[in-house]
């Protein structure tokens, strides 16, 4: 019996790599990071890209990640393998946080930590304004493109409104839905074969 494995390959409908997109991983993809994650692309240039995983939550709030934080009930996620010291963030406030760069038309990233937990502490800001995330995913130039083509992400566009939603690991699934097509078999897959 002959197996079809083009399943596997990805064509990303000329869909390429750019600050805005995301990226998301092909079922198999090893790692405890990158493993069935789905990336949100916030930097891309011929120098590199930066993004961050939104689908991996951790079990505590931003407040226990630093100390001088308000008390603020949003989640924090692990936003990739670099820098996981440090605390990143991603938005819907616009230029009410100065430094932001814009993303999408209405996401941005970082900006004044300072003005955001002033802003927070005011109770200008909703939990569903902010992603927080510790560390960031980075390719150096070249990197992403050659990953691209050894089939371990799949680019696609995404709406405002599902970056910034609360998700979860289980959400690589809802992003390979809207994909659809020939992708629509990967929701199938258990994330261990040789469990099966």
């Amino acid at each position: 019996m002959h197996i079809n494995l083009d399943i596997f390959k990805i064509q990303s409908n000329n869909i390429a790599p750019q600050k805005g997109r995301i990226l998301i991983a092909e079922p198999f993809l090893a790692g405890n990071y990158f493993n069935r994650a789905v990336i949100l692309l916030v930097a891309y240039s011929d120098k590199g890209a930066v993004g961050f995983i939104l689908n991996k939550k951790v079990d505590f709030p931003i407040h226990d990640v630093v100390s001088d934080f308000p008390e603020f009930e949003v989640p924090v996620y692990i936003g990739g393998p670099v820098s996981t010291d440090s605390i990143y963030f991603i938005h819907k406030l616009g230029k009410m946080i100065p430094g932001s760069i814009q993303v999408t038309e209405n996401i941005f990233w970082g900006g004044n930590f300072d003005v955001l937990k002033s802003k927070i502490d005011l109770g200008v800001v909703k939990p569903s304004d902010v992603r927080f995330f510790l560390g960031y995913s980075g390719w150096d130039s070249g990197q992403l493109e050659e990953e691209i083509k050894e089939n371990s992400w799949l680019v696609n566009n995404v709406e405002d409104e599902a970056i910034i939603k609360d998700l979860s690991h289980s959400s690589w699934l809802d992003f390979v839905k809207k994909v659809g097509g020939k992708y629509s078999i990967w929701e199938n897959f258990p994330e261990n074969p040789s469990l099966n």
